[in-house]
């Protein structure tokens, strides 16, 4: 190998090294709000079944709260209490297995069987069944406490009420930071319209190709948000110190249902000028309405922090709206694009406040 080809290899080491470190150091910042709380939720669970209920080995009531709370985004407190339910029927089930058969190796395999078998029955979570199949080989293998079998049962409980207690009183202040999936969703539809422009413009089928890989790219970033806002609503709906904040999350609920609509349109009209621009001929009109419809996308993408922009989308699209007439082009395929370019005027329209049957009116008769 030649010195420049070493060279070239110490490079790429070095620069992968210091992304791995960037990447590892966002990892756990990112995940600093999670560990605080799992570790003052297990520590509370700790002290409260050790020096409240006088249980010697409180192992149960940590590795609920543990398990509960996760260190993904989406601990809301309908996804703890889940884990919890599906824990403590593993300790509950396997308690009353220990006190009927006893503990040895035929009767863990009999209590995991059965455990998973009445989880699976609770529940069409996979998790949860795993949860409580965890549990109750905790109850199985571990030697009785002094107190009973069942003073786990009780320890799962108090687990189970410190990550909920914890999940209201300390939440992830992450989940109401300025997210990134809807800047990168709209992001994206700006790319794909103002593709959809430049092919219709110049007759560019290459253009319009790349324009319609990017509209399919929109479904993960629409299912990314909305499981982080669902997160984000679930906090914030128990939390006292996100009061505040619902508000602005019903704001965005609604954001992300027209969104979706738009992500909708915005892949149907892709895929007719992709169809339409193969004859290479340029379309000026409909280059004109697309950008106006890209204009629009960018407006709504800034609209939630930008009350301006709200109005400003609004003029918009009731600008495209009564400029989406077919007989403005000739031939039919031309036409379909207009055609759907009106139900997305509509919707941003409705969206932005403004009635359906305004919004029906600005439109010109088919």
């Amino acid at each position: 190998m030649s010195e420049q080809g070493a060279a070239l290899k110490r490079l790429e080491r070095s620069i992968r090294r210091r992304l791995d470190a960037r990447a590892a150091l966002d990892r756990v910042v990112r995940s600093l709000p999670a560990i605080v709380q799992i570790v003052v939720a297990a520590t509370a669970a700790y002290l409260l079944a050790r020096l409240l209920l006088g249980h010697e080995l409180p192992l149960v009531a940590v590795t609920v709260t543990i398990v509960a709370l996760g260190l993904a985004r989406d601990a809301t407190p309908r996804r703890v209490v889940e884990t919890v339910i599906g824990m403590n029927i593993g300790i509950v089930v396997a308690a009353l297995l220990v006190q009927v058969i006893g503990q040895g190796a035929w009767q863990i395999a009999v209590i995991l069987g059965i455990t998973l078998t009445v989880a699976r029955a609770v529940s069409p979570s996979a998790p949860f069944a795993i949860a409580a199949g965890v549990q109750s080989m905790l109850v199985a293998v571990l030697p009785a406490p002094e107190t009973g079998v069942f003073a786990r049962s009780l320890d799962g409980l108090i687990g189970g009420a410190m990550a909920l207690l914890v999940t209201a009183l300390i939440p992830r202040f992450d989940l109401m930071r300025q997210r990134g999936e809807g800047t990168a969703l709209f992001s994206l539809l700006d790319e794909s319209l103002g593709g959809l422009h430049e092919a219709l413009r110049t007759g560019d089928g290459a253009a319009a190709e790349l324009a319609l890989a990017r509209s399919r790219r929109s479904q993960s970033l629409i299912d990314d948000w909305g499981r982080t806002l669902d997160s984000a609503r679930g906090v914030a709906a128990v939390s006292p110190w996100l009061r505040s904040r619902r508000v602005r999350l019903a704001d965005e609920v609604r954001l992300l249902a027209v969104a979706d609509l738009i992500t909708r349109h915005v892949r149907a009209i892709a895929r007719r000028v992709e169809v339409v621009v193969r004859d290479g001929m340029p379309r000026p009109v409909l280059s004109e309405l697309v950008d106006s419809a890209a204009e629009v996308v960018r407006l709504l993408g800034r609209s939630g922090d930008d009350e301006a922009a709200r109005y400003a989308a609004r003029a918009v699209a009731a600008g495209l709206a009564a400029r989406c007439a077919p007989a403005a082009v000739e031939g039919v395929g031309d036409q379909v694009v207009i055609v759907l370019l009106r139900p997305f005027a509509f919707d941003v329209l409705v969206h932005l406040g403004t009635s359906p049957d305004e919004a029906r009116a600005l439109l010109p008769p088919l």
